[in-house]
């Protein structure tokens, strides 16, 4: 059983934890166990029923109408919802369940049914990088269990690079090449910017993750691309961004390098000529479409 604290909640549910504590007072359907120290924590099944509440609440039901329901009728309600936006969040909440619950099975019908009937570009917007956008803090803070992480990354990744090997191989002379530097392991956003890229027609030589930098510029020397592109999840502790731009600037400053990721939202620094910040996955996408 996970034990989450009320931010886990409302980082992932989206509501704030003072209405979640409002909550916890004036209705029946949470209750947190609480430390020694009196912090609350929470298990799994609250989680799911905040996931489900919150997304009822959002999508035009009173808090004090959900409360009457059963879990049933709860459920029923949420497959009714029509709006595309309520849609998509049923979508990664069920993701969020199956993950916590550890249902392999059902969480890669849940993303295989979705792909194939949206195709990839749509799923990754939609339901992959909303669903890792809200369990990323819980993978920082160590509230997930690396059991819950690996096997969720593992069919991600599995269906990233099936989409990139149906794509045909460019003649394009144009290369970028793709890595995450030291420290930074998840390659998940990396392996969607090969596929965009790729799909673009652009020829892609994919570094992996947790790339040291000589071997960076050794590659750079030799093969000599357009462009490198690297996107940052949950880099290590040490992991200093501004150590990564003075790397770019002074070993490989001719090469026009793209970053995107969580990190570069909080980056407000002097930037080299030669690197561009994307702040936003749909920042990013909309550069690529142009290349």
């Amino acid at each position: 059983m996970n034990a989450f604290t009320i931010k886990d909640l409302e980082n992932i549910s989206g509501i704030k934890a003072h209405t979640i504590r409002m909550w916890e007072q004036r209705y029946g359907f949470l209750k947190p166990q609480r430390t020694e120290t009196n912090i609350r924590h929470y298990c799994n099944e609250e989680l799911k029923t905040i996931l489900n509440i919150a997304l009822l609440n959002k999508n035009g039901y009173k808090i004090s109408q959900i409360d009457k329901m059963c879990q049933d009728e709860i459920c029923s309600k949420i497959l009714g919802l029509q709006a595309s936006e309520a849609i998509h969040e049923r979508v990664v909440n069920e993701l969020i369940k199956d993950m916590v619950d550890l249902k392999i099975q059902e969480f890669e019908q849940t993303l295989g049914h979705y792909i194939n009937e949206h195709g990839l570009e749509d799923a990754v917007r939609e339901i992959i990088f909303p669903f890792l956008e809200k369990i990323g803090i819980l993978w920082q803070t160590g509230h997930i269990m690396p059991a819950q992480e690996h096997f969720v990354t593992s069919i991600i990744r599995q269906k990233l690079i099936v989409a990139i090997d149906q794509v045909p191989v460019s003649r394009d002379s144009e290369t970028c090449i793709l890595f995450l530097p030291e420290g930074e392991h998840h390659e998940l956003g990396l392996l969607f910017l090969h596929y965009l890229l790729k799909s673009q027609g652009k020829k892609v030589v994919y570094l992996g993750a947790n790339v040291p930098t000589r071997d960076v510029h050794s590659i750079v020397d030799t093969l000599k691309p357009d462009m490198a592109f690297i996107h940052l999840t949950g880099t290590c502790p040490n992991f200093s961004f501004d150590k990564l731009l003075r790397f770019l600037q002074e070993k490989i400053p001719g090469l026009v390098t793209i970053i995107s990721g969580y990190p570069t939202q909080c980056y407000h620094k002097e930037i080299p000529p030669s690197v561009q910040l994307k702040r936003s996955f749909p920042e990013m996408m909309e550069f690529i479409s142009k290349l």
